[in-house]
């Protein structure tokens, strides 16, 4: 008997050793490719030479860069600061701004652009900061496409589902992107939603004790001041049927300075509060987005993020996961994928359905389960949120499933 456990040990360790070699030819590959995707963490030292330009160039000190203030104040918006700012751009890319800013506002902050490649202007960060010709394509997509106007039942409400909602408080931004889902609402100032708004908005959500769980997002919600989002939070926090409060800010990503001491302990006084972010490209996931994602973590906020899918900067899905796992790095969490959303003037951003597809069929198995988050396709006109996956279950009856594995495979499993 002895003799006989001895051997199938043996079988089994063969076994097991052999399909080891197996998995790790597999991860060779992206191993391979994924060394030639650059992060933030292995381009910090780039960063802060371009950093030293831009201090240079507006007469500024390490001080004035840690300050949000300081950044709002002297975010990039005309093309000659831009042109000085990047060497590397050349008259008719300077020129091409200035046409398509008398369409679409833009602005960057001296942080967002100090991560931008002065020579490449297919850059993952120039992509997603600077206006290019494409947004004048007119054939292309609507300016509300998920319908917010249509599922406003009270002042800067959107409700799409049962038991949640949106409050939109403001059309701030630390830097405009191209793709917004929102560009409507940019206009050409700067605004927050009033406060008789705002406290019509928490009167409805009162009104209707069904709703558990409230986002605050514009724009950017961390924009807001510190003093309206400690009463905003603090209002929200003292209706007892709100079980969780959310924030949407893309503030660690472009404005990671926003994520003050002072803010940490506003946050810290209303748990429970998540955080969703928006990181797209490994590249913004550097030190100073881990020190506000640290920051956040220790005042008690649970952090995930919401990539957007967008042609030409992550639908590949090695960026895919070498993103994910960078963000894991830094304890936040991937939790959605959007397809990139039919807005008027994003055409050149928005992928095949089959890229994100490939993406998640890329995902699952071949890194950690934290890594894979939700692929998310908006239905069109607030109807709300619908997950697509590659096809993992091939047929199903009474008595068994036939399953393909994330390697592929077919095997059958019967249930009684």
């Amino acid at each position: 008997m002895a003799v006989e456990l001895q051997e199938r040990s043996g079988t089994f360790r063969e076994y097991a050793l052999k399909r080891a070699a197996e998995l790790k030819q597999m991860i060779i590959p992206y191993i391979n490719n994924s060394q030639a995707i650059p992060t933030g963490f292995s381009l910090s030292e780039t960063f802060q030479a371009r950093r030293a330009d831009i201090l240079n160039y507006f007469g500024a000190t390490l001080e004035d860069w840690e300050n949000w203030h300081w950044q709002m104040t002297h975010r990039i918006t005309d093309s000659r600061d831009l042109a000085a700012l990047l060497p590397g751009l050349t008259p008719d890319q300077c020129r091409e701004i200035e046409h398509v800013g008398k369409s679409y506002r833009w602005a960057v902050s001296p942080y967002y652009l100090s991560l931008m490649s002065d020579t490449d202007s297919l850059g993952p960060i120039r992509l997603q900061g600077l206006p290019t010709l494409a947004e004048l394509d007119e054939d292309f997509g609507e300016e509300d496409p998920m319908g917010e106007g249509i599922t406003s039942p009270a002042p800067s409400i959107t409700r799409r589902y049962p038991d949640r909602l949106i409050i939109n408080v403001t059309n701030m931004c630390g830097m405009y992107c191209r793709h917004c889902q929102r560009r409507r609402n940019i206009g050409e100032t700067d605004t927050h939603s009033p406060h008789n708004q705002l406290k019509a908005a928490l009167d409805y959500i009162r009104a209707n004790p069904e709703i558990r769980d409230v986002l605050v997002t514009g724009g950017d919600a961390l924009l807001l001041s510190d003093l309206t989002l400690d009463w905003l939070l603090g209002e929200l926090h003292s209706i007892p049927h709100v079980e969780i409060k959310r924030i949407g800010t893309r503030a660690p990503v472009t404005l990671p300075m926003r994520i003050t001491d002072e803010l940490c302990a506003i946050l810290a006084k209303y748990p429970p509060i998540y955080i969703n972010t928006q990181f797209n490209h490994p590249k913004e996931v550097t030190e100073d987005a881990k020190k506000a994602a640290d920051k956040l973590i220790a005042a008690g906020v649970v952090l995930g993020n919401q990539a957007v899918l967008l042609k030409g900067i992550n639908h590949q899905p090695e960026i895919m996961k070498k993103l994910n796992q960078e963000l894991l790095k830094i304890r936040v969490r991937p939790y959605y994928i959007f397809h990139a959303k039919n807005v008027k003037g994003t055409r050149h951003f928005v992928p095949r359905i089959q890229d994100g597809l490939a993406v998640m069929d890329k995902l699952r198995g071949y890194t950690s389960g934290l890594a894979v988050p939700t692929y998310i396709i908006n239905a069109p006109k607030g109807g709300g949120k619908t997950p697509i996956l590659p096809q993992y279950l091939v047929s199903l009856d009474e008595n068994k499933a036939l399953l393909r594995t994330w390697e592929g495979k077919l095997v059958q499993y019967e249930t009684p």
